[in-house]
């Protein structure tokens, strides 16, 4: 298996303006602790097929789908997050993201999700309570330009130890 000692994945695919759907289902991540940007700037993207990749040790995911500003849909059901601490920017200028489930997101250990759905401009809602805050420090622009946001409720949200909420 030739990929089961990689540790970093930082912008692996990150600007393949041509790429439209990918398959990481032959890729061993069991070892990856950092997919930042991994998808990044992938303007074409229409499918990505999450549904094999391990993240059990990621701790960043921060940018990880920026700017895929092709894909209506991400499933993320099977992402393993409970050890990721930063999510900044995870879907930003995603603008055609119209269906998104968070359901599986465990969040407990973030800090950062700062931008996280900035430039979203298709999604109309987005169900945010199995969401938890407690450890979040930065939530600075994390709806930042999202124009079609209809209806948010947040009132789940532990904003406790919440330092920047510009």
């Amino acid at each position: 298996d030739y990929t089961e000692n990689v540790t970093n994945m930082t912008c692996m695919f990150s600007y393949c303006s041509n790429l439209k759907d990918i398959n990481l289902s032959k890729f061993n991540t069991k070892n990856v602790t950092n997919m930042s940007y991994l998808f990044s700037g992938c303007t074409s993207l229409l499918n990505i097929d999450l549904s094999n990749i391990n993240t059990e040790k990621v701790t960043n995911l921060c940018g990880m789908f920026s700017r895929c500003s092709s894909i209506n849909k991400i499933n993320i059901s099977n992402l393993n997050t409970e050890n990721v601490t930063d999510m900044t920017g995870m879907f930003s200028k995603c603008s055609s993201l119209t269906d998104i489930n968070l359901s599986n997101l465990k969040t407990f250990n973030v800090n950062n999700i700062s931008l996280m759905f900035s430039g979203c401009t298709s999604l109309k809602s987005i169900i945010l309570s199995d969401f938890d805050t407690q450890n979040v420090t930065n939530m600075s622009c994390m709806f930042l330009g999202w124009s079609s946001l209809k209806e948010i409720n947040l009132s789940n949200f532990n904003t406790q130890n919440v330092t920047n909420m510009s």
